[in-house]
């Protein structure tokens, strides 16, 4: 598949389906550098949806404690780490959070961001100006929405993996 800035784009597999997100480094360059950077490491690479839900976000990208792939994988702590690396210094932008807007998490400080993000999926305007948006689904949001849904998840979908699109070779 040809996208117009493989450089910019996300392929995710998820248990349900691929996904593909444009990352918007004009408005967040330091969370987009930072989520190409996890996913070319294969960090993000078997990460639980730990928190689902229903008409509002699907959250994922804990590295630390969310990857199913390791023995240590606690579902319990899935959604409470982080990255090995320093929290991303916030970079609000004027991006509206809506249906397919890929954004970070973050605890109550702005400059907590790391490697957790999540996909909307409906408009969510409460949360503008407040987390910073640094993508868009493109393509399999159908697939977001088989998502199952939970606080935590009861055996939770993940992302199977997690890359730019340049690497990607046919």
């Amino acid at each position: 598949m040809a996208y117009a800035d493989p450089e910019n784009t996300l392929v995710i597999e998820t248990s349900k389906g691929k996904v593909v997100i444009a990352m918007k480094p004009d408005v967040a360059p330091g969370h987009v550098d930072h989520i190409k950077k996890l996913a070319r490491e294969g960090a993000y690479d078997g990460v639980v949806f730990h928190r689902v839900i229903d008409g509002f976000m699907a959250q994922t990208g804990d590295v630390k404690f969310g990857n199913s792939n390791l023995p240590e994988f606690n579902p319990s702590r899935a959604g409470t780490g982080g990255s090995k690396y320093p929290n991303i210094k916030a970079e609000f932008n004027a991006e509206p959070h809506k249906r397919g807007t890929a954004s970070m998490a973050r605890a109550q400080d702005p400059n907590s961001a790391n490697s957790q993000f999540f996909i909307c999926f409906a408009d969510a305007p409460f949360l503008n100006r407040q987390y910073t948006v640094w993508g868009e689904v493109i393509e399999g949001m159908e697939n977001v929405d088989q998502i199952k849904r939970g606080e935590p998840v009861t055996d939770p979908d993940k992302m199977v993996s997690v890359k730019v699109a340049a690497d990607i070779t046919e």
